[in-house]
């Protein structure tokens, strides 16, 4: 994984320095995106909403940082191999993976099929290290995983690392140029990248991967990576197939890591990508677990600002999962269960200052969904919306609000302040959402007031 995310003002600024845009506008933000991005293709992305990220690999023999515990000297690279031999999968059971990925309401998940170790989770055909040929587990352990992924209509992801720092016709590990420099060996450095595209096609042709998260391109160029014919190799096995941001600008999202944009990340799809604890793969160590309020308010957040989480787990070296991680699943598929209406098939909501709290649009853009952190009552209020509203509704019950509308005067385009009282019967362990049915498409005031 790498840190770092570019973020955009341009695209939503023209909004606010006029004084009515309407939703025409808000979606127009569809429009910014990558060259040749296929709005069609990401159409199932960008209802998804949740992903599921797995790091599994020989690093949870000893539960340490994945490939990065050699590259930081943190453990010598001959000691990090020797997790080879720990590695049984032993209580694996892709089925249970699956269902647990179900429970959570989850649309999609991501294997590390090989991380920058070079170890390869299914049966390569490549000479290099694998999980079958080189551990005790003696079995490829993505395919069955993948089927599981099939069989529950999940969409599958395949993570692969474009760096391989064990393989020996790769350069080195990063800032290391004992080996060789690659720019000088163009013969070694082909070497190396046709054993690279090589494992590619095996991931594309076996698994058919719904969406490819690519990672570690930041040590070569897109032209040394031959960014441009992994994305053709790629789509002509399946024109549909999407690809993460990490293939040196031929991606089709942006992938934000471990931190929550502020402001919405450049493009209209993203996804960001996040532990439940402090790590990516199992260290026993590490118990600064996320709690499911947390997970929540970060998901909430995430797809308010038209977004998607792609959450880790990491699983134990024998294949099973850490009792906090099973928990953190289930408190969140429960609660996306109560309010799937406001999440899965929406897009994000309202521009920073008309609500205190992420909110969502159904696709129509006929119902704004208010998702009340905090657990308020009282009152919320909502600025700057010109509709006429036909009925509020709290999701995962039968009960209607009230609401009122305060400051408007009948000669003014200046829409009044909704307010909505929440009384103490509107409660969540979590978070509730209102849905907010409205008289046409949402219309939004964006101006500073007066006439």
């Amino acid at each position: 994984m790498k840190k770092g995310f570019a973020h955009f003002f341009l695209a939503v600024s023209c909004l606010f320095f006029s004084p009515l845009y309407s939703q025409t506008g808000v979606t127009g933000l569809q429009a910014s995106l990558k060259p040749g991005a296929d709005t069609a293709k990401m159409e199932w992305f960008g209802d998804a909403k949740l992903g599921i990220f797995i790091h599994w690999g020989i690093y949870a023999v000893n539960g340490i940082d994945e490939s990065w515990s050699f590259h930081n000297k943190k453990i010598g690279y001959a000691d990090y191999t020797k997790q080879l031999k720990g590695f049984t999968a032993a209580k694996y059971d892709p089925a249970a993976w699956a269902d647990l990925i179900k429970e959570s309401g989850a649309r999609y998940a991501v294997l590390t099929t090989k991380h920058h170790d070079g170890v390869a989770l299914w049966d390569s055909k490549q000479k290099h290290y694998s999980i079958p040929a080189n551990t005790p587990a003696k079995r490829d352990v993505a395919t069955p995983f993948f089927k599981a992924l099939e069989e529950r209509g999940i969409r599958k992801g395949a993570y692969f690392s474009l760096i391989d720092w064990s393989y020996p016709d790769y350069p080195g590990f990063l800032k290391d140029s004992s080996r060789y420099d690659a720019t000088k060996d163009p013969a070694r450095w082909k070497k190396f990248s046709d054993f690279n595209k090589a494992q590619i096609t095996e991931l594309s042709q076996r698994f058919n991967p719904d969406l490819i998260w690519f990672d570690g391109d930041w040590e070569h160029s897109a032209e040394e990576w031959d960014a441009p014919g992994i994305r053709q190799l790629l789509l002509s096995r399946n024109p549909k197939a999407i690809i993460n941001s990490r293939l040196q600008g031929y991606g089709d999202y942006e992938t934000p890591e471990q931190h929550t944009p502020v402001t919405r990340p450049k493009g209209h799809w993203w996804e960001l990508c996040m532990t439940i604890n402090d790590n990516w793969g199992y260290q026993p160590q590490d118990t600064a677990w996320k709690t499911p309020a947390d997970i929540i308010d970060i998901f909430a957040d995430a797809v308010g600002s038209g977004g998607n989480l792609l959450l880790d787990i990491g699983p134990r070296q024998d294949g099973s999962i850490p009792d906090k991680e099973v928990e953190v699943l289930k408190e969140l598929g429960a609660w996306n269960k109560k309010y799937g209406e406001a999440i899965f098939g929406t897009v994000g909501g309202l521009p920073k200052g008309h609500f205190y709290g992420p909110s969502t649009y159904s696709k129509d853009s006929t119902t704004l969904y208010l998702f009340l952190a905090g657990k308020p009552t009282g009152q919320v209020m909502v600025k700057g919306l010109s509709n006429s509203i036909k009925q509020i509704r709290v999701l995962g019950t039968n009960q209607t609000l009230p609401h009122r509308i305060v400051g408007k005067i009948s000669w003014s385009k200046v829409p009044g302040l909704v307010f909505i009282d929440i009384p103490p019967t509107v409660t969540d362990k979590y978070m509730p959402v209102l849905a907010i049915d409205l008289v046409g498409k949402i219309n939004l005031y964006g101006g500073h007031g007066g006439l």
